[in-house]
């Protein structure tokens, strides 16, 4: 190729941004758009583009009330760029996306693309025949297409990955209107699931995730009520992979085998995010949650007296139409039972759609504040109580990238715990790369991390170091920090008024 050639090449590179808001299941998803528009000849734009690449997409989420507001601000905003730069495209993916469908393009005409959460796969062709036909193209499909881990992916990390086993879910909890969105619940074929695992270990990756909006209801469509438990043993059975997680469980089906293969199997950790949502009986019933208080709380004794030092986080709802003082009083004494490491609180706010939205006894929003705030003061002393426990203990770390955000100030890394909690580290002489492993001992603990100000005592380096090494080496878009097995235990970021537990992850 000549000169002249390469230089056409070049400019003929479409470069692409991806946006993700939402969960965890979004984050995944944007995986698989960027891995479906790079095999499509796309080019990622460089970090903080801010819109200036050829095609922009919006992965949206449905949850928060304002959802639609933020969309419609960022579209606006790109609307004078796409006016300066022919042939520009923004498309429109996502929970809001199957969800608004039409009323998209009619708001925001500028956008080419609206495409759902069951469609991903079809973006890089909606995209060419947006820009044939020079008109937008929505395409809503009502069911799956094709299993998401089927499409090709860009992994944002080297050393840990997700790895889908269902989508959809079968519940029908008042205040979540994904079901809606993402469909009844579909397993994946545990081989398949096997498989990629094995590949990715293969690539490097030596933590993995096993993502479901209802994760240990994983067998329903076969009919087997262990299948969840049986893939745990299973994975403990992959050379190479050295953690396994899993988010989110939901209390109805988490069973004593789903205990046994967590304590049995040495790789998956003792983690547990376990969503309560609320701690009275009353409220519980009226999100019709299939549990109660009592329920909720044995299983967190079984967990604790399978894995002693298993660290348990929870999601919680505060201000549910109708909640009364007694109600939150009985939240209160969940959590203080519970001890939970973190709790990820929400103050409800009517989620368009969904039954709660139009329930009678909406709380005042001064009052829904005020339960929220007791709520949160009393969790920040369970979690630093808890974290001072830590203090004195030798934690293995798997070193994480993006994670310290002061880590450059204090000449720390940080690392990820067994039991996930954020760990900054003194930087060793030796080098140490993300994926690698530490071992340190904790000497100080904060609500929502620790602290191991002594020396390191051991680098091990690992082929997930390799690979992390290897990528950046290549050349590769640096990533940009995700740390799987979300919800973490760390420093929270901060969050809105917000409807439930992130995504119906719970």
């Amino acid at each position: 190729m000549s000169s002249s050639d390469r230089s056409r090449a070049v400019d003929l590179t479409r470069t692409y941004e991806v946006r993700t808001y939402g969960c965890q299941m979004n984050v995944h998803d944007s995986e698989r758009l960027s891995g479906l528009l790079e095999g499509a000849g796309y080019v990622r734009a460089p970090e903080g583009s801010d819109g200036d690449a050829d095609v922009v997409v919006f992965n949206t989420c449905a949850v928060r009330e304002n959802a639609d507001n933020r969309l419609y601000g960022n579209l606006g905003r790109l609307a004078p760029m796409k006016t300066k730069r022919p042939g520009m495209q923004i498309a429109v993916g996502g929970c809001l996306a199957q969800k608004d469908r039409d009323t998209i393009v009619k708001r925001a005409p500028w956008v080419d693309v609206v495409f759902g959460t069951h469609n991903i796969g079809k973006l890089p062709v909606l995209l060419e025949r947006a820009r044939v036909q020079e008109e937008a193209q929505v395409e809503i499909a009502e069911s799956l297409e094709a299993f998401p881990s089927t499409l090709p992916t860009r992994r944002e990390s080297a050393y840990a990955a997700w790895v889908s086993i269902s989508v959809g879910c079968n519940n029908t909890c008042t205040f979540c209107i994904v079901p809606a969105l993402r469909g009844k619940e579909k397993d994946r074929r545990t081989g398949d699931i096997l498989a990629e695992i094995e590949a990715l270990v293969g690539e490097g990756v030596s933590e993995i995730t096993l993502l479901g909006q209802n994760v240990n209801a994983y067998g329903s469509d076969i009919g087997d009520r262990q299948a969840f438990s049986k893939l745990l043993r299973a994975c403990g059975k992959i050379d190479g992979l050295e953690r396994v997680r899993f988010t989110s469980p939901h209390p109805r089906d988490f069973t004593d085998d789903v205990i046994a293969a967590m304590a049995e199997t040495p790789n998956v950790m003792p983690q547990l995010h376990m969503p309560m949502q609320s701690g009275s009986d009353t409220v519980l019933k009226a999100m019709r949650r299939s549990y109660r208080q009592d329920r909720f709380l044995g299983i967190i004794d079984k967990v604790r007296a399978s894995i002693p030092h298993a660290a348990i986080t929870t999601d919680i709802i505060v201000g549910f139409p109708g909640e009364t003082e007694e109600d939150f009083e009985q939240t209160l004494h969940a959590v203080r039972e519970a001890r939970f490491a973190q709790a990820f609180t929400f103050q409800y706010s009517k989620r368009p759609g969904t039954p709660a939205a139009t329930m009678e006894g909406q709380i005042p929003k001064e009052v829904v504040q005020e339960r929220y705030m007791r709520l949160s003061a009393l969790q920040e002393e369970i979690s630093w109580d808890e974290n001072k426990k830590q203090v004195g203990r030798t934690l293995e770390l798997m070193v994480a990238e993006g994670e310290g955000r002061k880590d450059g100030a204090t000449h720390r890394l940080s690392g990820r715990a067994p039991d996930n909690r954020l760990v900054h580290f003194t930087k060793p002489d030796t080098e140490v790369r993300p994926g690698d492993v530490v071992t340190v001992e904790i000497t100080y603990a904060a609500p929502h991390h620790l602290l191991a100000e002594g020396a390191t005592l051991d680098v091990r380096r690992t082929r997930a170091g390799d690979a992390w090494e290897k990528r950046n080496t290549d050349g590769a878009a640096k990533p940009v920090g995700v740390m799987l097995g979300l919800p973490q235990i760390g420093v929270p970021e901060p969050l809105p008024v917000a409807t439930g537990s992130g995504c119906g992850l719970d």
